[in-house]
Order: structure tokens, then C-alpha cells, then sequence
């Protein structure tokens, strides 16, 4: 059993000194290398994943590494099949309107709430992150793409989401969003159809809404900026899944 690391936590910081983390167990250690690997998009969508160069790259053991694939696995970020293998799974249609239903369910209650019960100060604090998410996502589409700095305004954006649900004042809202991992699988599809251009101050006009609107209307602005671009992102995934029904019938390779 992997540690209680919350998927939604940031990572200590590498500055941070050894003396005062807490030491992970080697699976929880390989589990949050890998799954920085597949968020990074380093670990592309759809590639197969080697036990034995994991355990190699990451110098430890097999067994720790498979246990963290089997964690993984049951957080919808990888897939395996019977006598062929394990790889980064490629999410179905029926997956992102599935996740896209859930997501909206939880945060439009989480905005809602919000818009009821944060403080002036919270609120505007949250117009600001607003309008630094879509600073971030402009800066990105100057080329050339830096993927760390890709990846860097990603993080951003789900910390903005997850201070939307804490300042809800509802524990349980919170925490359910973080159980079923609506915002790192949402993160996760939007790597794997490949970045999307957003409307002009997409994040900044959600979260003024959020700041100054009735809970009524944080609540219909949630909903449509979740529902915004979906038809593009499964249209996107088609185009992948078209290519990817060969992995299904290969036999898994030696030493994998």
C-alpha cells in the first residue's frame, strides 16, 4: 500500500532540507516520479511502460515499481492488459465525459460556496491567481514551447481550483474533489489531445464572477467554463485512439 501522499499537494520544494521531510517508502518514492513523469507529458499518451527500466532509472527494485503501476493504474493514469503490458492510458470519449460530468458537479457546488462564503480578501486574492493562470497560458504560446514552463502554469492552474474548494468551507466538498482526482485526471486529458487555445481572459472572467457574483452565478460560470472546449478535446482524442488498437494485440516484450 503506497503512503497518504495527496495527489493534489504540491511537491516539497527542492530547496527544501532533507532533515524535514518526512522519507517516503521506495513505491511511494517511484509512484510520485512517475506520475510527474505522465503529467509532465514526459510519459507520452499511449506509451508502454518498461517495470525493469523504471527500476533501472529510478535505481531501485522491480517490485516497488510495480507496485506503483498498480496505484497508478487504479487512478485511471496508466492501463494493462493481460499477456501485453502496461502503458499510459489513452482516455476514451466516455472517460472525459464521465470525468467532465463529475468535475462539474463537484466545483459548480464548490463555486457556489465561494461566492457565499469566502472573505473580500480571499476573493480577491483569487481574481489575482485568475489573472495570473491566463498570463501563464499566454506566455506558453510563444514559441518555441517550453515544457517545463508548460507544465509550471498546469500546477498553477490546479492550485486555483483546489483555493476555490478550500475557501468553500466545506472539508467535504474538498476532499471529494481530491478523492476522485477530478482535476489531476482533467490535467491529464488535456496533455494528451496536446494543448488547446483558450478564449481571452478565460480564468480571469470565472474567477470575477466567482468574486462578485451571487452564488447562482458562480455556479453557471463554473458549469461553462468546464463544458468549454469539450467537444474540441474529444475530437482531438479520436484522431488518437485511431491509431492506438495495435497495443491491444502485441504480445508483451521481453525484460518489460
Amino acid at each position: 500500500m503506497l503512503g497518504s501522499e495527496n495527489p493534489l499537494s504540491l511537491p516539497a520544494s527542492s530547496a527544501t532540507p532533507a532533515s524535514s521531510r518526512s522519507p517516503l517508502s521506495l513505491a511511494a518514492r517511484a509512484y510520485l516520479e512517475i506520475r510527474e513523469r505522465i503529467l509532465r507529458g514526459e510519459l507520452v499518451v499511449g506509451e508502454v511502460i518498461s517495470r525493469r527500466k523504471l527500476a533501472e532509472e529510478l535505481n531501485i527494485s522491480v517490485p516497488p515499481v510495480t507496485e506503483a503501476l498498480q496505484h497508478l493504474e487504479s487512478e485511471g493514469l496508466l492501463e494493462s492488459k493481460p499477456r501485453v503490458g502496461t502503458r499510459v492510458r489513452i482516455p476514451t470519449p466516455q472517460d472525459i465525459e464521465d470525468r467532465c460530468v463529475l468535475r462539474e458537479a463537484l466545483e459548480s457546488q464548490a463555486a457556489r460556496l465561494f461566492a457565499a462564503r469566502a472573505t473580500p480578501e480571499e476573493k480577491e486574492a483569487l481574481r489575482q491567481m485568475g489573472r495570473q493562470v491566463d498570463q501563464l497560458y499566454a506566455s506558453c504560446a510563444n514559441p518555441p514551447l517550453d515544457p517545463g514552463f508548460l507544465y509550471s502554469a498546469h500546477r498553477f492552474h490546479m492550485s486555483l481550483h483546489v483555493r476555490i474548494a478550500e475557501c468553500s468551507r466545506s472539508a467535504a466538498l474538498r476532499d471529494a474533489i481530491e478523492k476522485e482526482r477530478v482535476l489531476i485526471l482533467g490535467w491529464r486529458y488535456e496533455i494528451a489531445v496536446g494543448r488547446r487555445e483558450l478564449p481571452k481572459d478565460f480564468h480571469a472572467k470565472l474567477t470575477d464572477i466567482l468574486a462578485t457574483g451571487t452564488p447562482e452565478q458562480a455556479d453557471a460560470a463554473m458549469r461553462d467554463h468546464i463544458q468549454t472546449g469539450l467537444k474540441d478535446i474529444l475530437a482531438r482524442l479520436h484522431r488518437i485512439e485511431s491509431g492506438s488498437n495495435d497495443w491491444r494485440r502485441k504480445k508483451t516484450p521481453a525484460g518489460s
